[in-house]
């Protein structure tokens, strides 16, 4: 019995999916749509999408901020999970990909549980905060521009309730952050992230191996 994570060949991959993956064909559908987008690779892991709407019953999640929405799948997974009242502000300034993604939502039947904010990120953070909204949300996802990471969280974490959850992508970054001679921008943006998190003691973090790596931060 290995002592380390597993490591997935497509044959344990497929069984996986065969075994755990209870996807509903709208998200089915947007997957193969977005296969064939130029950025396609963009799109998270479908078994992403299960863990967040796993953890968004779990935790009974009702207000929640996502961060670079792409075509959607996993804006649309998370608002599938959520009650009837639920509400997820989604963020991003690509107007063309997210014209996909609010197609999907009306198609799903919930696009009244999104509310969408074409944009810097950070300037609508910035604007929720000074609207009042900090401490009013239960859950977060980061999936955008790399660099602005750390500026992310930092706004994100004040948008938060105590006890709320940040989950932020590609902390793995193809394995990039663990060696030394990649010194590019998103690489090293992503390096820096993870020293940030690891260092703060504002919240309590596990790390796993799901996909390009996620970070789970729970407010202290």
């Amino acid at each position: 019995m290995s002592r380390q994570s597993f490591q997935l060949n497509d044959q344990v991959y497929e069984y996986l999916l065969s075994n755990s993956l209870q996807e509903p064909q709208i998200l089915r559908e947007l997957r193969d749509k977005t296969a064939a987008h130029p950025f396609g690779h963009m799109q998270i892991a479908p078994e992403q999408g299960q863990f967040f709407a796993f953890l968004i019953r779990a935790l009974n999640i009702k207000k929640a901020i996502e961060i670079g929405i792409f075509t959607g799948y996993s804006s649309l997974s998370i608002a599938l999970a959520m009650p009837a009242d639920g509400r997820l502000v989604a963020c991003d300034n690509d107007a063309e990909a997210t014209q996909i993604a609010r197609q999907y939502w009306q198609k799903a039947g919930v696009g009244k549980k999104i509310e969408f904010r074409l944009g810097s990120a950070i300037a609508t953070l910035d604007a929720m905060i000074a609207e009042g909204c900090a401490g009013q949300f239960d859950f977060a996802f980061i999936d955008g521009h790399k660099p602005e990471y750390i500026d992310y969280y930092e706004r994100l974490l004040a948008l938060i309730k105590t006890g709320g959850v940040i989950v932020i992508d590609n902390v793995l970054w193809s394995g990039g952050p663990a060696d030394a001679r990649q010194q590019d921008e998103n690489t090293n943006a992503i390096r820096a992230f993870n020293q940030h998190i690891y260092q703060d003691q504002r919240v309590f973090i596990s790390m796993i191996p799901v996909a390009d790596g996620i970070t789970l931060a729970l407010k202290r």
